[in-house]
């Protein structure tokens, strides 16, 4: 699948064909959210994943067509699930009414009772529906991605630190879940579903165990995410846009930049440039939902070691954009003049789009 016929949404239809996702909707939808998220069921069970539907609301569950419904509470829920999902990918749950008070995020019952059913499935993903969506802090900004050390350190200081305390119930259970093994866990809204599950940037909170970042080279299975980055970055001008040949040659080099060996956060690749003893590092493009993670930094050293590897001298990147030039000299890359590099890279290359870059050198030997 070449990456111009690749989409973000195709991606992601592929991590999760034959997975299993829990979606919880903890409280009542309209018909515009309940139409929302059938919509995103069609799409995952088109793509071949399976979905449970849990929700205390037996009028969501009939509006989704989520058949059949079992009880959450059945002391056999996981052989009925695993054969329910066997007949038809997709079901529903009812989970327990509210007990009490709302607490932002739905009653405390409700938020266990979910959780438990999460552990009990041992399910690929968790995603909570919420009105107020994903996670934000007292200064208003949501945070597209949020490890469980980042979570925990939030939750010392909630009053301070969080936007609305009154969800503290759903994102300590959060941090119990993940520490018990569920791999990765979302928080949008409805009406945000599509994009928080099919596209890189998100709508909501994606919430992962750790931060451990590894980067290493790209393989065939990598490819596809990796080409769809390389034309994301092509359309907002930060890369140079390739043609087939031109793709194949950044992924053949490519190396990636994983979050816990799963989410796809950055992509780079290390080319030579002629007979030169310099290598071009070319593709360079991090997903904004990952910021601060240090996913570019990870990318540069993971190049410099490969350049020395690789017997290069010295690794160049050229950028026409003014942020990203201040990052590579943030990274201990010098500017240097255009004709100093190797005549190689300027072979064909648009006079137009050269006149406003900005080179830059490390050394690494």
């Amino acid at each position: 699948m070449s990456g111009a016929s690749f989409s973000e949404r195709d991606f992601y239809q592929r991590e999760f064909r034959g997975r299993t996702l829990l979606l919880v909707a903890a409280e009542p939808l309209d018909a515009s959210d309940q139409a929302a998220l059938r919509a995103a069921c069609d799409v995952l069970v088109s793509g071949g994943a399976r979905v449970v539907v849990a929700s205390p609301d037996s009028k969501v569950l009939a509006a989704l067509g989520a058949q059949p419904v079992l009880d959450a509470a059945h002391p056999k829920l996981e052989g009925l699930t695993w054969r329910a999902l066997d007949e038809q990918p997709q079901l529903g749950l009812t989970l327990p009414p509210p007990m009490g008070a709302a607490q932002g995020a739905g009653a405390a019952g409700v938020v266990e009772q979910a959780g438990w059913v999460a552990l009990r499935l041992g399910v690929f993903k968790l995603v909570w529906l919420s009105r107020q969506g994903g996670l934000a802090t007292r200064a208003g900004q949501r945070q597209s991605f949020v490890h469980g050390e980042a979570l925990r350190a939030l939750l010392t200081e909630p009053q301070a630190l969080l936007a609305d305390a009154t969800r503290l119930p759903l994102w300590r259970l959060i941090v119990g879940l993940l520490e018990a093994g569920v791999p990765t866990i979302n928080v949008c809204s409805a009406s945000g579903l599509d994009a928080e599950l099919f596209s890189y940037a998100g709508t909501g909170t994606l919430f992962t165990r750790e931060r451990y970042i590894r980067v290493r080279r790209l393989g065939l299975d990598d490819y596809d995410g990796a080409a769809a980055l390389l034309e994301r970055g092509a359309r907002e001008g930060y890369l140079l846009p390739r043609d087939a040949a031109g793709t194949d040659a950044v992924l053949a080099s490519g190396f990636g930049a994983f979050i816990e060996e799963r989410h796809l956060a950055g992509v780079a690749a290390l080319l030579r440039c002629g007979e030169s003893a310099l290598g071009e590092l070319a593709g360079l493009y991090t997903l904004t939902r990952f910021l601060g993670e240090g996913v570019g930094p990870h990318l540069l050293d993971f190049a410099c070691v490969r350049a020395r590897e690789c017997g290069f001298d010295a690794v160049f990147a050229c950028t026409a954009d003014e942020r990203v030039s201040a990052f590579f000299e943030r990274q201990g890359f010098a500017r240097v003049a255009k004709d100093s590099l190797p005549a190689a890279k300027w072979r064909g290359y648009d006079p137009e789009r050269r006149q406003k870059l900005h080179c830059h050198l490390r050394q690494v030997r």
